[in-house]
This record gives C-alpha cells, structure tokens and sequence, in this order.
C-alpha cells in the first residue's frame, strides 16, 4: 500500500530509486560539483527525496589523477549520456559542438539538462528548449549567467506575473576586477590586465571577456527571459574594455563617475497603451519618434560597453571579481541581485540549486518552465537607442574652439549637459557631456567633431549611464 502510493506521488520514482548523474567536464567548476555530490550524498539525498548516483564524469583524459575512482572516467560523452542508468545530464565541459551534441542527446533521451554554457545557450536557447518541450524533459541554467547569484530563476518563476522594464548589470568578473584596479590605483589597461592574469581572474586568452563576448551572451539569455522574445548574442551591440585609458577613469572620476563594463537589456515602449477604459492612446517615446516604422509596438534593446556611471548608483560600488544584476520591473520596483560571479565553488552551487531542482522534479514527477517566447518584440537598432556622451577631446588653445565645438552638436541636434576645458602642454583638453539624444546623432557628432582642424584628437567617447536626465 505504501509503495503504491509513493509511485503514484512521485510519478514513478520510489523513495528508494537512484537517480542516475552524468558529468560533463571536470575543471573547476565540474571538479566541486563531483566534490559534492560524493561528498554531501547525505543531505543530497534528504533534499530530493531520493540518492542522487555519480554515474560517471567525461573527461579528455583518463590517465590523470582527479581524486575520484578511476572507473567513474571515461573519455566517451555520447556513451556517458545514453547509458540507461543515466537520468541527469550536467554538462560542465564548455564550448560549442561537442557540448550542443551531448545535451541535444540528453533531452532527446528524455533526461533532464543542467548547464553552465552561456555561449552555447545564446545562440542555441530555441532548439534546445524545443528538444526538452519534445521529450518532456528539463532543462535549467543558473549558472549561465552570474556564477553563484540566482537571477535566472526569479526572472523565470518569481516574477512571471510582472512586467520587466530593464535589466543591467555587470556580470564579468574579468572585466570588473581590471576597471575597478585602474579606478583605485590609476594604472593601465595593459599593466591591471597583467596583473588580472598572474592573479588568476583573466584567462590566458582573455578575449571573451575584455572584447565583452562573455557579457553580451550573458545579455542575450537575461533579455531573452526578461521580455519572453527569444534574444541572440548576433542581437547584443557589444563594444569592450580594451580602449579604456586611466585617463578615462581619471575624467569620469572630475565628474563624479567610474566606468564600468555593463550589459544593458531595456523595453523601449511603444505608443501603443491602454487608457482605463480599454482604450488605445497615443504617448510616443522618443524611440517611437526615431523609428516609428515599428507600428508602435514595444522593442528591445541589448547592449554591452563600457560606460560611466554616478559613484552614488548601486552598480559603482561593485568592485574587483564581483557581479550584480538590477532588475526594474512594474510592480517589483528595483531589485538587486549582489554575489560571486565567477569561480569554481561559486558556480558549482548554482549548478547543484539547479541539479537538486531537476532531480526533485524526477522524483515527484514534475517539470521546469519551458521556454517563453510569445512576445517576439522587434530588436531595436544601436542607432535607434537614447543615449548620453561623455567625449574627451584635444582641441587647439585658441579663440572660437568652444563655438565651433558646440556647433557640431548642435548641427545634429546633440543638446549640451556641461562642458569642461583644461589646459595642458600643447593646447587643452575639452570633456563635453550631453543630454539624451539618439545614439545615431552622437555618433554623427562625434566623426563631425574629428574633422574640424581646432581638434587635435577625440581621445575617448564613453556613454553615460544610470542618471535621471
């Protein structure tokens, strides 16, 4: 009587029936995630309800001492994850084909899929979603997204019945460590990067994440759970850090800013609302009037660069490897989600929340959210997106340098916020910062502002973020 009521409640799973795990990859993250399922086998099993079993663990080389039984390695994936007694996929191993074939396997297997991969997940979300809908199987990704912060799941359960604006964040740790390094000591890109490396938080090819690859996939997967429109890091206008100067620390800091590399996922309203009776009006935005040709319904912009920030905004104050994510929604207001980005025990603890919640949905016979889609927003154009500049310039010392200055702005219809001159050895130094305008005027002002023969040099062109203007 009792075990035929236990197989109803857990859908076919016995209190007593192991749970079969596969893992794919053993570096740093796949290494503590083993750790603690051997290690923690005890509370693993009391908070599924069942024994979660380390099948085996994939690996390039068997011949190396991992601290684990030297049967649970094996060299073939594809055999690993068709085993029958294989019920959980975590896939752990990085990169593109050889992982999107392994998880592609899993789900068409039926078998649940926890990964960390954000690069695959950004350009193959939609099939991989469909393969899990296909075969009623799971598939989660914490760890995609900010190492040990949970942002991914509240996205998708705690505020489905809301209405997400914006998100922004800084979810590279690289990134992070080197400009809050340059911010504090005023020393440069190339010098912090160095240093970066020999510490261990830049890779030896650090290009996913000075170039801002690493956030814009990032970017993609947020803005996709965020607005419920499928996003691509194709989608993500990305600029990174590697043209920072500490002399552009040391002029966001005249002003009162840092720099920060951030990744900026916005719902540019249309005109199209409901008044409170039903009706539709009409309340163009300022993207609507730069691109109206959308018919007045809502857009998304993506973004990653680097940008100035007001040391007052809750981002300033994220410094060295640390990540957080700003979530504004309708109702919610302003959340903030504040942590370890990186690292293998960090991420690891993201992989098994995840891991746990798939294997109690084994057990009790239960699913995770699929993917959301319908609202299939337009994206929005770089061009098209309401910005402000801070422009730092090398202009000659001389009469007339302001007038014919401002009068570029002015020929594209860039509003001036303030403008300060400095004097140096060969002429001085202009930083002009300006009101909103769209992104496609500035950057015409900007290539106007070059060609005028009182400017030595435009030294750096940075946006300005997070203040109320």
């Amino acid at each position: 009587m009792t075990e035929a009521v236990n197989q109803a409640h857990t859908g076919g799973f016995g209190a007593e029936h192991p749970i079969g795990v596969a893992v794919l990859g053993m570096g740093n993250v796949g290494t503590e995630v083993v750790r603690i399922l051997l290690e923690h086998a005890d509370d693993l099993r009391a908070r599924v309800g069942a024994p979660l079993v380390l099948r085996g663990v994939a690996v390039r080389r068997t011949d190396v001492d991992r601290g684990i039984p030297a049967e649970l390695l094996t060299t073939d994936a594809e055999a690993l994850v068709a085993r029958s007694d294989v019920d959980l996929v975590v896939e752990l191993m990085g990169g593109m084909d050889t992982a999107r074939k392994a998880i592609l396997a899993a789900l068409h297997g039926g078998k649940s899929v926890v990964t960390a991969n954000k690069a695959l997940l950004a350009d193959y979300t939609g099939e991989l979603a469909a393969a899990a809908e296909g075969s009623r199987a799971d598939l989660y990704f914490e760890a995609a997204v900010a190492g040990a912060i949970p942002v991914v799941r509240p996205l998708i359960q705690s505020m489905s019945g809301d209405r997400v604006n914006r998100v922004v964040g800084i979810v590279n740790g690289t990134t992070n460590f080197v400009l809050s390094a340059m911010d504090e000591t005023g020393a440069d890109y190339a010098g912090t990067l160095a240093e970066a490396t020999r510490l261990g938080y830049a890779e030896a090819d650090p290009t996913a994440d000075v170039e801002g690859y690493d956030a814009a996939a990032k970017a993609a997967i947020l803005a996709s759970l965020a607005f419920h429109t499928r996003v691509t890091a194709a989608d993500v206008y990305r600029e990174g850090i590697t043209e920072i100067t500490a002399e552009d620390l040391e002029t966001a800091d005249a002003v009162g800013c840092t720099v920060k590399l951030l990744a900026i996922c916005e719902r540019m309203p249309g005109t199209d609302r409901l008044a409170l009776d039903g009706s539709v009006v009409e309340t163009p935005s300022l993207a609507d009037v730069v691109a109206p040709q959308t018919g007045g319904k809502d857009r998304v912009s993506v973004r990653v660069y680097p940008a100035l920030i007001p040391r007052r905004h809750p981002l300033a104050t994220v410094n060295g490897a640390f990540n957080a994510v700003v979530v504004e929604a309708e109702n919610a207001g302003r959340l903030m989600f504040y942590g370890q980005g990186a690292g293998g025990a960090p991420t690891a603890s993201a992989v098994m929340g995840d891991l746990v919640m798939a294997a109690r949905n084994k057990f009790y016979g239960g699913r995770a959210p699929g993917e959301s889609v319908y609202a299939e927003l337009p994206i929005a154009p770089i061009g098209d997106i309401p910005t402000r500049y801070h422009v730092n310039l090398r202009v000659a010392d001389r009469t007339g340098v302001l007038q014919a200055v401002s009068g570029k702005f002015a020929e594209h219809g860039v509003s001036i916020s303030t403008v300060r001159q400095e004097g140096y050895d060969e002429g001085a130094r202009l930083v002009v910062v300006t009101h909103h305008a769209p992104e496609s005027a500035l950057a015409a002002t900007v290539a106007a502002l070059a060609e005028l023969d009182s400017v030595t040099s435009v030294t750096s062109v940075l946006r300005l973020e997070g203040t109320e203007e």
